[in-house]
């Protein structure tokens, strides 16, 4: 990765050199440049890069218009604020502008660097955009709308509680709800680090919040261990069900994501029974080229129905030592059972996973094996073909799967030896029953995506809240 900065012209001052010193040093541009290992390596066709946005994006948050994508990040202290990035294909973003662009919109007269705009949540809704956000030790919690997302953007509207993170969710149902982090019961924490997650009523009409506050979630996913700082609460609803995501942890190498769930969007909220659904706090910290601190996730869904998270993370160059800030990383969503995940416990964070938007012309059932009855030993096996006719070249594969909820599993081997006529076959074996397999699995799936050349194998558990699922690629 190349940067290049270019600088107006800059003098000392002549007036305050001491006797003997030497001349003003005077020039007109300067360049510097950056290489980064990420960026230098070979890109596999139909494959993106992690982090999507490099350097100092933390807090991402996502919106879908269409087929339009955007993401603001959190900017603190530094003008203009709020950068808004926009995509229609989620790999490729531009800069459209920024929510805070003029002097009067607000006022970051002393504040510290870390201080002033934290976690901003895009939101759109009957043709006009809906940004909430936290002003720290400046105002608080504020709201500015904007009929395009490049601007103009209003002046804040001030919402009146306290806390930070908030973000607002339309319901199908014609209401609107904000949820943000705050103080727990009574302001009363019992330990360290405790908070909350409430929920209010927003009107949409007068752009204010209604209504009681009430809590949601106090403390974490399971309050029995103390959870610290759950925070950056987003709600979506899929299959009649309220979903409400959220940071736990705090934003260093603990950071994790969490999921809960309810009918109703006042609750009760249950948690996820594989939290979290995204970590890296878990693995051995002198692992090459590391991504840590990851959390804050935002979910979309494309078009084509795909889930994708966007988060933060940090790469390390050693120790918990890195030049770059929080960086925006992205991630597809799976589901299993009606719960997330993004990250299976105990894996890493691909540097360039298979790009959204694949499309499948063709799949194939393959028939299952046997697995051994009561044992911690089963097997997978069949055949299955497909066709592709532009496919005549050697296939490479590149492996990586887990079992949730609760354990992973190794990823069955894979044999995909290519015919002369494009065709391709399969057969898989795992060396250990994934968690939660009862006696047999359902028949794995092969199929083609013609967009990344890329063959999804999947092996589930019929009747347990496991799955398994291989990517191979060339």
């Amino acid at each position: 990765m190349k940067t290049t900065a270019l600088l107006p012209l800059m003098a000392l001052s002549a007036a305050k050199l001491m006797p003997g010193s030497a001349p003003p040093v005077a020039f007109e541009w300067f360049e510097y440049t950056g290489r980064d290992a990420v960026f230098c390596a070979p890109l596999a066709p139909g494959h993106f890069r992690n982090p999507i946005f490099a350097g100092f994006y933390p807090d991402p948050d996502i919106c879908r218009v269409g087929d339009d994508y955007y993401i603001v990040n959190s900017s603190f202290a530094y003008f203009p604020g709020i950068p808004i990035f926009h995509s229609r294909d989620l790999v490729n973003w531009t800069l459209v502008g920024h929510v805070v662009d003029r002097p009067g919109q607000l006022d970051y007269d002393g504040l510290g660097v870390s201080r002033g705009i934290f976690a901003p949540a895009l939101s759109h809704h009957a043709g006009l955009f809906y940004l909430v956000c936290t002003f720290v030790d400046a105002g608080g919690n504020f709201l500015m709308t904007a009929a395009k997302p490049e601007g103009p953007w209003s002046d804040p509207v001030w919402l009146g509680f306290d806390g930070i993170d908030p973000s607002i969710f339309f319901d199908d149902d014609g209401r609107a709800w904000l949820v943000n982090n705050g103080q727990p019961p009574d302001d009363m924490p019992s330990y360290d680090g405790q908070r909350a997650i409430w929920l209010q009523e927003f009107d949409i009409a007068g752009k204010r919040p209604v209504g009681p506050r009430e809590i949601i979630v106090n403390g974490g996913a399971n309050p029995a261990d103390h959870p610290v700082w759950i925070e950056g609460p987003h709600l979506f609803k899929k299959d009649g069900w309220h979903y409400l995501i959220c940071a736990e942890g705090g934003t260093s190498e603990g950071h994790s994501e969490v999921v809960f769930r309810s009918r109703s969007v006042r609750g009760p909220y249950s948690p996820g029974p594989a939290n979290p659904i995204l970590t890296q706090r878990t693995l051995a910290a002198n692992r090459p080229d590391p991504v840590t601190c990851t959390g804050h996730a935002d979910f979309v869904e494309t078009a084509a129905g795909e889930w994708w998270a966007v988060f933060l993370g940090c790469r390390p160059y050693e120790g918990n030592m890195y030049n770059t800030g929080r960086e925006t990383f992205m991630l597809p969503v799976s589901w299993v059972d009606g719960w997330p995940s993004v990250v299976a416990p105990g894996q890493a964070v691909p540097p360039s996973p298979a790009s959204p938007g694949s499309k499948v012309v063709e799949a194939a059932a393959i028939s299952p094996g046997e697995t051994t009855s009561g044992g911690m030993r089963c097997r997978h096996s069949g055949s299955g073909s497909g066709k592709d006719p532009r496919d005549r070249g050697p296939w490479a594969i590149q492996a990586g799967a887990s079992c949730s909820p609760r354990a992973g599993t190794s990823c069955p081997e894979m044999e995909i030896p290519p015919s002369s006529d494009g065709a391709f076959s399969m057969r898989a074996s795992s060396p250990a029953r994934p968690s939660g397999c009862r006696r047999r699995t359902e028949s794995p799936r092969v199929s083609w995506h013609s967009r990344t050349r890329r063959t999804i194998i999947s092996l589930a558990c019929i009747g347990a809240k496991a799955a398994s699922r291989c990517l191979s690629s060339a």
